[in-house]
């Protein structure tokens, strides 16, 4: 038993790590600004640092803490996510910031690093292993201030620069596309501009649903209703055989008829009397006549006549 109880505790372990593995490959650096300028993102102490944009690309919340961030690719481990901060659990398709100001005791987003303005800057991201390269970047010396190196969707896609205009927003802890209307809730509006289409379609998800309900509750019953037949029948067929068993073993004509005296014994011991008892005085009025004592003891002589 014990054994069995830690082969299976191996085997969940080993499910569980492998789904971790699995989720942190979907860790992606998505935004990078080198040199921040006072109109840029602020951190928690109103100081404007370099900043390293992360983006979880699965469908899932991934927990980041035990990886590591470095800018030296011979420092694999330079700056390993603290654990115990619940903000290291990245919500699915969701971003969070770290702050490249080499101050790391400020707090769980401040790395142990700094980027340097004027040249290429490299940036990866490791797993807990320390070996495991899970995303990388290099940012162009190219970058002025301000201006940040981004991917053209979150997750994916080439990188590019962003100057801060109309055409190339930076973004931290925010999407890299911003979309003020969706693209196929636009056209459905213009193909459906009177809502017929969306009426019949919803009623005929309505209706489908409540058939595939109905359906279920009558197999449901059907399934109850065969198992309830099994039942019965299997009960009286071993009912049946119990009592043929009986009848063969005791079925003899000494112990009926035994039966029978003894039934009818009991049943004819007494007579039929009710519940309630009454009690009825007999009054007899004494006479010397018919008092016993004053019975003849001797028959009496008869007289002879002269």
């Amino acid at each position: 038993m014990k054994k069995r109880l830690f082969l299976m505790l191996v085997a969940a372990t080993a499910a569980f790590a492998s789904v971790c593995a699995q989720s942190r490959s979907a860790i992606r650096l998505n935004e990078v600004m080198v040199e921040n300028t006072p109109e840029g993102i602020a951190d928690e102490y109103g100081a404007h640092r370099a900043w390293i944009e992360i983006f979880n690309a699965n469908f899932a919340p991934i927990e980041i803490s035990s990886i590591y961030i470095t800018n030296d690719s011979t420092r694999p481990t330079l700056y390993p996510v603290p654990l115990g901060d619940v903000h290291t659990r990245i919500p699915k398709r969701q971003h969070v910031l770290f702050f490249a100001d080499g101050e790391p005791n400020k707090g769980t987003f401040h790395t142990s690093f700094t980027l340097t303005p004027g040249q290429d800057n490299w940036i990866g991201i490791y797993d807990a292993d320390g070996r495991t390269l899970i995303d990388e970047v290099v940012v162009p010396a190219s970058l002025t201030a301000g201006q940040s190196w981004a991917r053209q969707a979150d997750g994916y896609g080439d990188w590019a620069l962003r100057t801060g205009g109309e055409e190339d927003y930076i973004t931290p802890s925010s999407a890299n596309v911003i979309r003020d209307t969706n693209e196929k809730i636009q056209d459905f509006a213009e193909r459906d501009a009177n809502g017929w289409g969306m009426t019949v379609m919803a009623m005929c998800i309505v209706f489908s649903a409540l058939l595939v309900l109905c359906l279920c509750f009558y197999a449901i019953s059907k399934i109850g209703s065969l198992i309830t037949r099994a039942n019965k029948a299997r009960t009286q067929s071993s009912g049946e055989h119990a009592v043929t068993a009986r009848d063969v073993e005791h079925d003899t004509g000494e112990e009926i008829a035994a039966i029978v005296m003894a039934l009818h014994e009991h049943l004819d011991a007494h007579d039929r009397e009710n519940t309630i008892l009454t009690i009825n005085k007999v009054k007899r009025a004494y006479s010397p006549w018919s008092s016993k004592i004053y019975g003849l003891r001797e028959i009496p002589a008869r007289p002879t006549h002269h």
